[in-house]
Formats: C-alpha cells, structure tokens, sequence
C-alpha cells in the first residue's frame, strides 16, 4: 500500500465540480471510518467562512469539514485570496489579513505563501488518516507552474496521487483531459493516477469508446462516471457558480402555485461580489424565487432586493450608481418595497462612507437610506456573533473592515443593523441560515410587498438540506467511483462501504435515471475498475 499522506483532486478547469467532488469523497470516507480533513493550498475566492478558531477561510473548505465531520480550521485553507479589482488580491494566511498580492506577482511572489500551505498540510497529516486536498483553476496552467503550491507543486512536494475531474457540460471533455495530461511534464504526469468524469447525463455506453481511447493513449484510468444530480448547490466557492441554484428543484419557479403566492427576490450582482451565499438559504425557501442581475427592470419588478457582501464597496456603489441600479433601490424604498442590505450591501445603504483602507477612495456619499456612517478601519472584524430578532435566536458570522455608527435616532435595530420602513441592513452574514428567523422576517417581507407567500411548515431547515446534499454527494461516490482503488493510492485503510439510507439511496437512483447508468449493468465499468468485466 501506499503511504501517500493525501489525495489530490485537481480539475481541467475552475468549476470542474472539485469542490463538491472533495465535500463528498470526505463524507464517504468519514462514513467509512477514516479520519478525513479537507485541504486547499490556496484558495482564490471572496465567498468565505469564520472559523471556531477566529479564522477566515473559503466556504467550500467549511462545508468539505462538514462533510468530513470535523470542526473546521484555518489549516484546511491556510491561503486565501479575495479579489480587489481586477490585477490586486488581499491576502489572508491563516485565517488572518496579509498584504496584497498584485497581478505581476502572482507567478512569482508566492514562495512564503507556499510556506505557510506547505506547514499547513504538514499540521493536518499528522493528526488525520487521510488529507483530501482541492486543486485550483487546472494543472495545466503551465504559465503558473513554476511558483505554483496549490496542484501539481503540492503534489510532487508531499508525493500526493492526482486524480483530474472534467465537467462534461462544459463539452470537450476527452480533449480538456488528454490536453491536461499532455501539457504535464513527466515528473508531473507521474503522479497523475485516475480520471473522473462530472455531470454525465445520457447513455454511459455511448462515452465508453472514448474512454477506452483515451486510457489507451495515456495509461491513466478512468475511475469514474458521476452523474449530474439534482439539489447540489449550496456553498459555492466560484464566482462561475453564482446563481447555480436557479436550477434546483427547489426553486425552480415550475410549480402550480398561482404568483401572487410566491416570492421573488432579485440579488445584485456585484462586480466584486462577496459571500453571495448569503442567498442560499432564501433560495431554499419552498415558494422563493431568487435570481442574480444586473437588469434594473428585474430588480425593480422584484419583491425584495438583496445588495450583498462586496469586496471592493465604494467602487461597486459607483457601479450601481453608473448602471441606473442605485436609483431602483432609492425608488424602491421610498414606496415602502423591501430592500436588504448584508455587509457591503449595507454599508452602501448608509448616508456616508470613509474608505482609506479598501480602495483608498477617502469620503463618499451612500444611499442615505439607513441612519448611519461608515468608516474603514485597518482591523479586519472576524467574528461569530449570535443575536436575536423578535424573539428567533440567530448565529452568523463577520468579516468586514468596515464599521457602521449609528448617525441619527429613530430606526429599528435589525440584528446588528437597522430597519427603517421596508429597508434592512446587517453586517452578519449567514444569519438567513437561521430557519425561524429566515422564516419569520420573509414573512415580514412579502407582507410588505403584497405578496401572498407564506412558509411551508413541512420543508426541511436549511442545515438538514446541506447535510442530504452531503449525503447525495457521498452516495453518488460510492456508487460511481472505485473509491477502494482511490484508497489503495494512499495509506487510508479501505473500508466497507456503508448501506444508502432509504431516502438518499432513493435520491442517487433517480439522478442516476437522469444519467442513463444503471449501477454494475454499464459497459464501460471495465474501465472504470482497473479491468474488471461487468
């Protein structure tokens, strides 16, 4: 057996599906009884998490933990890097605020950057069985390789078996892997072990000969057919997935209920759109419609309008200015129809904004319409606060550098924040994921908006939705990739699988109907399982 402390899941592109990939290979083994962490190098991403230790980290990485079944740390993400402007990134190493990272420097100015994930990796293979590390971006990035930590530089520092994951919606997919393996060198290529195929829908048989090919001219075997599954959407980490669960069944929008008893809800998004998450848990919402935009008819047709967390809040305000989506909200609220505001979104909804430390632009004009100011200060706030709001206990969690002060009496206090007739602003994200309190204040929203829409009593919370998604995940893997010849590969000791509980069994069989596989029946497992006839 191996004694590789870890996996590498890498992609032939960014939203391959390594993220979910990763979440559900840790679920799987943990059910297994491996002692399993997630681990991604460095993550480039302004959608992230407050850790139990105080740290900040992306939240694809928190919710692998979940799946894992481990409290999550800043280890398992000990780089991040959250999008400024277009060539600049903030740099945040263990969970923790450091520097910026310019664009001529992404390629070369990263050696302590590799430290500190290097240390990182070291940590957690000490103390568990298995380490399932997450690419970035594409292995192929033969630009990047030279300064790269995260694929094949993590990989070849620690001996890690690769497999590569290809999204096959993108289309190209028996190109995009053979050109992953043919752009390796081949002290790289050596470690590549297996190929994984995402979002496969249709006849399997139909891909087979293409699979057969191209194990044939590479030597590397496929391991896998995962087919596309329904409810996968929550946690993204990739701005290209923003918006991804418009097409869960969940809120689909394609049900018998008559409009005027359902909810819409039109997100802005924001160049420097951050923790966009944030609208999970309403899009989770039997009956809620949520679209993200950039259309002011839509946002103003909306029943309610989120301006979410942003990374860069002066230069995106100006945008909604020069983009006519400013004057929407300003009309909007004076008619008394609903407007949320969340971090950024609600710094935006404030009279006055001083900004010396983000984009350095000094004082500008906010919306005006809740009561307070804003001021940036060089102490990023990283928190995990709980609160209450008419009675409904609410946890969350912060990460901003701005400070809201009250400017003017005679708002009403609103978790952290302020409400001033139908217009509401917080700076704790995740609060939404709190079921009655998401519950009661919607209620509170379509009241305002004349909407008809009430909660469904019988719909599951938002917690018991992420934890069927994980186990969606983990079933799908072990019911389509040779998980004990991905085991083999490292010093994990393989296990029995485990039996699908009833619902998610059922849940796995019909994506699998979707796919057109039927379990063992399918030709093409003589590739997938090393030779092994069907």
């Amino acid at each position: 057996m191996s004694s590789a402390s870890g996996i590498l899941v890498a992609g032939t592109s960014s939203d391959a599906g390594k993220s979910v990939i990763v979440a559900g290979l840790c679920r799987a083994l943990a059910r297994r009884g491996v002692r399993v962490t997630p681990f991604k190098a460095q993550n480039m991403s302004n959608n992230s998490m407050v850790c139990a230790d105080g740290g900040e980290i992306g939240r694809a990485q928190y919710l692998q933990a979940q799946g894992a079944r481990v409290e999550a740390t800043t280890a398992m993400n000990p780089v991040l890097l959250k999008p400024g402007t277009d060539r600049r990134s903030f740099v945040v190493v263990r969970g923790h605020p450091a520097g910026v990272l310019e664009a001529g420097q992404y390629a070369t100015g990263r050696a302590h950057l590799a430290e500190a994930a290097f240390a990182a990796y070291r940590e957690l293979a000490e103390t568990y069985e298995l380490v399932v590390c997450e690419g970035a971006g594409s292995p192929a990035e033969i630009n990047l390789r030279s300064g790269d930590y995260v694929n094949m530089g993590l990989a070849r520092q620690f001996g890690l078996p690769v497999v590569v994951v290809g999204d096959i919606d993108r289309g190209g997919i028996l190109a995009s892997l053979y050109g992953t393996w043919a752009l390796l060198d081949d002290d790289d290529r050596a470690l590549l072990k297996a190929f994984v195929i995402n979002k496969f829908r249709g006849d399997v048989a139909v891909l087979e000969p293409g699979l057969v090919e191209i194990t044939a001219r590479t030597g590397v075997p496929f391991v896998g057919v995962i087919p596309w599954l329904l409810d996968v959407w929550l946690d993204s980490e990739d701005t290209l997935e923003v918006g991804h669960w418009r097409a869960s069944s969940a809120s689909s929008g394609l049900t018998s209920e008559p409009a005027r008893d359902r909810l819409t809800v039109a997100m802005a998004r924001l160049p420097r759109i951050s923790n966009a998450t944030d609208v999970d848990a309403l899009a989770s919402e039997p009956g809620v419609d949520v679209i993200v935009t950039v259309d002011p008819g839509i946002l103003e047709a909306a029943d309610l309008v989120v301006l979410p967390g942003s990374r860069s809040t002066a230069s995106d305000l100006a945008w909604l200015r020069e983009r006519g989506l400013a004057e929407v909200v300003t009309r909007r609220a004076a008619s008394g129809r609903p407007v949320l505001g969340i971090c950024g979104g609600y710094q935006m909804l404030a009279h006055d904004i001083v900004d010396d430390v983000e984009t350095s632009v000094g004082a500008v004009e906010g919306l005006g319409l809740l009561p307070t100011r804003v001021a940036f200060g060089a102490d990023k706030v990283l928190g995990r606060p709980t609160g209450s709001w008419r009675g409904h206990s609410v946890a969350a969690y912060e990460i901003h550098h701005g400070i809201a002060e009250a400017k003017e009496a005679g708002a009403e206090a609103f978790l952290d924040g302020w409400q001033v007739g139908a217009v509401w602003g917080t700076m704790w994200h995740g609060a939404f994921e709190n079921d009655d309190f998401r519950r009661a204040w919607l209620r509170e929203v379509a009241d305002a908006a004349g909407s008809g829409w009430r909660p469904a009593t019988d719909a599951p919370g938002f917690g018991e939705r992420r934890e069927r998604m994980l186990d969606i995940l983990a079933d799908a893997v072990e019911q389509h990739v040779d998980l004990d010849a991905l085991l083999a590969l490292t010093r994990a000791t393989p296990a029995t699988p485990p039996d699908l509980t009833p619902a998610t069994r059922q849940h796995t069989e019909e994506s699998t109907t979707l796919s057109g596989k039927t379990g063992g029946s399918s030709p093409v497992l003589g590739v997938l399982r090393g030779g092994e006839g069907p």
